[in-house]
């Protein structure tokens, strides 16, 4: 439960410092003096609405336990709220993002509004009934789990078949296009390394007659070197060393006159020609690898291609078996949800007792499989379908579906936040529903904004948010005060005596 609740700087509310006790706490007050602003605030310390406050906190305890955090069982947990430029969260004064922070609070927090009207389409439905089979049943999380994995191999499976039966159909031109592609690199042939050896060639071709004309100039020297060797002998200078150079150029000179001679005999158009062809594949595929690569990949097509027929009757057969699989997992799945439906089904009715109303059925039914199995739920009141009940009857109805799903989807001694939860409907209504959350706030903490007297009547602690001069603020009643509150929400500004007299009743 929350124990208290600190807000700073928050759109009208200067500041706000409230504490709590167990049980049904309502908010009521004139139209426009802040009540949704001040219960936005609260939903926004634990991520579920958008933070507005400069600085806010909330103080609880709870029956769950979490490592990362080091909380234990009935620990208390502060929960702080920081907006600047960003807003930042802490748990515990530790840092957390605002998704963890919901993902936390989701554990502990229930925030129902009635101005959401999904909670009867069926996959929502099927998400509750499979919260409720996964506390009932301890396999049931991993039988789903294999019911997810096995349809997802089957889905990728009949993905396959699909693309082998629009090959099949196209599939001479597929093959046409696969031979084309690998002729047309092999009649290039190409080879690892090749383009760069073929460059490097038509390099030195480019400076072949360059290097000739020089080596020629250079004649003279080797012509001459004797006298240079003679000249060393008179001087009584060793000339090895000059005759070592002498050699040693003349080496590089004759091993390049050697690769001149195997240039010779190279046909240059034909380089040319090569390092064009090897060039045009580079320049589609990327490197010559890729292309040997991509050959590769054809080659496995084509032969995909020629062996399709008998690709296509594995593959039916392994969906055939692999349906078979998937439908005896949903199968299970579904009988679970069965046995789940009876569960919520007798507590929705528990609740609809108070509000007037009887015979809920929750009716299951087989669909087409996906992800989820192959059920679909609808909802029936007294054997009609939804579309065709008032609306006084349908949020009576959705209420009751609300708290008996909100007993398995929060732990014990959770928050329930309702939104708008008697506006707009009878005494007699209104009566109701304060009877089904007096029942439910023996096990949870309700926070409500009540707009009758019949709720607010039934109230542990009742808060009158006001408005002065463009401030909001908000304190607890006494029960002279709650005495006069109500009897304002009986006739209004003007308080009769009969209304006085009414609020008085109803407090008792």
């Amino acid at each position: 439960m929350i124990n208290r609740i600190y807000i700073k700087d928050f759109l009208s509310f200067d500041e706000v410092d409230l504490e709590f006790d167990k049980g049904l706490v309502v908010f009521t007050g004139p139209s426009g003096a802040g009540k949704s602003i001040l219960m936005e605030s609260i939903l926004s310390l634990f991520a579920i609405k958008e933070a507005k406050a400069k600085l806010a906190e909330v103080v609880l305890n709870s029956s769950i336990e979490d490592e990362d955090f080091d909380i234990k069982k009935d620990d208390e947990i502060v929960i702080k709220e920081i907006k600047k430029d960003k807003t930042r969260y802490l748990l515990n004064n530790q840092t957390i993002s605002k998704k963890r922070l919901l993902n936390f609070s989701s554990l502990v927090i229930k925030h129902l509004s009635l101005k959401d009207k999904s909670d009867f389409e069926s996959e929502k439905l099927i998400d509750s009934l499979d919260l409720l089979c996964s506390k009932n049943n301890k396999s049931f999380n991993s039988l789903k789990e294999s019911f997810e994995k096995e349809f997802k191999n089957l889905s990728l499976l009949k993905k396959e078949l699909k693309k082998l039966n629009d090959d099949e159909q196209k599939v001479e031109e597929l093959k046409e296009f696969a031979k084309f592609e690998i002729d047309k690199i092999e009649s290039i042939d190409p080879k690892l390394e090749e383009y760069d050896e073929l460059i490097e060639i038509k390099r030195k071709l480019s400076k072949k007659d360059k290097i000739e004309d020089a080596l020629k100039s250079l004649e003279p020297i080797f012509d001459n070197s004797h006298l240079v060797s003679n000249a060393l002998e008179l001087l009584e200078v060793d000339s090895s060393f000059f005759d070592d150079a002498i050699n040693e150029l003349n080496n590089h000179f004759e091993k390049f006159n050697d690769s001149l001679y195997e240039l010779e005999e190279l046909d240059i158009e034909n380089v040319l020609n090569r390092i064009e062809k090897l060039s045009s594949l580079q320049k589609r595929f990327g490197s010559i690898k890729q292309a040997l690569e991509y050959k590769e990949d054809k080659k496995n097509e084509l032969e995909k291609y020629e062996n399709i027929s008998f690709e296509k009757s594995k593959l039916e057969n392994d969906i055939k078996t692999m349906e078979n699989i998937v439908n005896e997992l949903a199968q299970k799945i579904s009988d679970n949800r069965k046995k789940s439906i009876i569960t919520l089904e007798k507590r929705i009715n528990h609740y609809l007792k108070f509000l007037y109303l009887s015979n809920a059925k929750i009716l299951i039914q087989k669909k087409a499989l996906d992800f989820a199995g192959f059920d679909e739920v609808t909802f029936e009141l007294n054997g009609v379908d939804l579309d065709t009940i008032s609306s006084g009857e349908f949020n009576r109805l959705r209420l009751a579906l609300l708290t008996s799903i909100s007993e398995f989807q929060i732990v014990e001694n959770g928050v329930l936040f309702l939104d708008e939860i008697d506006a707009n409907l009878s005494g007699k209504e209104s009566s109701a529903i304060a009877t089904v959350l007096t029942e439910l706030s023996k096990s949870y903490q309700i926070f409500a904004i009540s707009h009758q007297p019949q709720l607010t009547s039934t109230a542990n602690q009742h808060f009158l948010v006001d408005k002065k001069a463009g401030k909001s603020t908000v304190r607890l009643l006494n029960k002279e005060q709650r005495v006069n509150e109500i009897s304002r929400m009986i006739s209004g500004e003007n308080i009769t005596n009969e209304a006085l007299e009414f609020a008085k009743n109803l407090l008792k």
